[in-house]
């Protein structure tokens, strides 16, 4: 996202008393499918400062989205969503207090939930102490929430198995990849234990979601921003669902074998590459002269361009292929009349959503075409660094060997 981010859980903390014990056997209700408005709550709650009596726990089909709203797809360009999230004032209701994670699972299970926690951290957060426990407690936080995983392991996976469904993108972007150092392992495994352990992270509290301060994904405004540790700003869910009662599923381990699941990421990411414009000689993702003109700009689903016509294609190219094969293909691409371009980049990643482009869609552009309807001249840039020197075109500006 990318969101970007990452990896996030729900809480699963003591209970205090046995009005907690009463409460914790209403939220089942709630959730197993109790009747519907039956159960009702007498607990102060910290996150809120208040005690709240009697008030009806929302039924879990009132539960909000959660499938989408942590894949990361930016309104702004870095710049633009630096300055935007910076004016945007923290929520009142404060993060939260959060309570510590109740580890109930075999030996088995704490070595599986060690690793994909401490996984999570590094390829969210890096090796900085407080922004791995940041999104720690964001993983632990999710593992407690009704509205995702009961696992550790499967919160940190959670939708990989789908060809666009990841909500974190390191599990379906190839960084999966990525190799660490064993002092890093060692490092972050020992703050996954004690996170586990019961250790919490009070900065971020109750936090669910989280995102880069570069990034402004459309949840932004959703939901409640409640922190900042590092580049990171986290967020709670508005109402109910973001409160320290909402984290109320219990943990009993049954971690999923994260091997196989780094496994079934994998082969689902090879399983559906996107075609290079020499292969198909269609766009990935097509704004039309419509958009152009003022309709929405192409999301992330956008269908595959089938034909050629004005507006901006975005392909995918290979740094193999031959300059005037790829001109060839952008003319054909642009054979309709009106203002066309096509633009190319070799890591489908980099592919931007939407216009104007952002700063790093510029920065990993390595093809651009403008093609020399009504009356213009045609013009061709490629990435000199990447593309040998040809007479079919001239080098992007900050792109030559």
């Amino acid at each position: 996202m990318r969101l970007q981010p990452s990896f996030l859980s729900r809480d699963n903390g003591p209970l205090y008393g046995v009005s907690a014990i009463l409460l914790a056997a209403f939220i089942a209700l709630a959730v197993l499918g109790g009747p519907k408005g039956s159960a009702t709550s007498r607990i102060t709650d910290p996150s809120l400062g208040e005690t709240t009596r009697n008030e009806p726990l929302p039924a879990t089909a009132d539960l909000p989205a959660a499938a989408d709203d942590t894949v990361v797809l930016s309104r702004l360009s870095p710049d633009e969503a630096r300055a935007r999230n910076a004016v945007i004032e923290f929520a009142a209701v404060g993060p939260g207090n959060p309570r510590p994670f109740a580890f109930r699972g075999s030996s088995a299970d704490r070595i599986r939930a060690r690793d994909c926690l401490a996984l999570a951290g590094m390829a969210e957060a890096g090796g900085g102490d407080g922004d791995q426990r940041a999104v720690m407690q964001v993983i632990l936080n999710r593992v407690r929430h009704p509205a995702f995983s009961n696992s550790v392991c499967g919160v940190v996976f959670e939708g990989s198995q789908r060809p666009t469904g990841c909500q974190f993108s390191f599990t379906c972007d190839g960084s999966l990849a990525r190799r660490y150092s064993e002092s890093l392992w060692d490092a972050s495994r020992q703050r996954a234990e004690e996170m586990l352990g019961g250790a919490t992270y009070a900065p971020v509290g109750n936090s669910t979601h989280f995102h880069a301060d570069y990034v402004y994904p459309w949840w932004s405004d959703e939901l409640d921003k409640v922190a900042k540790v590092g580049p990171h700003i986290f967020f709670r869910w508005r109402g109910f669902w973001g409160t320290v009662r909402a984290l109320s599923a219990r943990y009993s381990g049954g971690e999923p074998d994260p091997m196989a699941l780094r496994a079934t990421a994998v082969a689902v990411a090879a399983a559906n590459p996107l075609p290079t414009l020499l292969e198909s000689g269609t766009a990935v993702r097509s704004i039309t002269q419509e958009k152009l003109a003022g309709a929405p700009a192409a999301g992330a689903d956008a269908e595959v361009s089938r034909s050629p016509g004005a507006g901006v294609h975005f392909v995918l190219i290979s740094p193999t292929d031959a300059p005037s094969e790829l001109v060839d293909r952008a003319r054909e691409l642009c054979s309709g009349e009106g203002y066309c371009r096509v633009q190319g980049w070799t890591d489908a990643a980099n592919i931007p959503a939407k216009l104007p482009l952002s700063e790093d869609a510029r920065r990993t552009l390595r093809f651009s075409f403008v093609a020399g309807a009504a009356g213009g001249s045609e013009a061709t840039f490629f990435d000199c660094r990447m593309f040998a020197a040809s007479a079919t075109g001239t080098c992007l500006p900050n792109a030559r060997p």
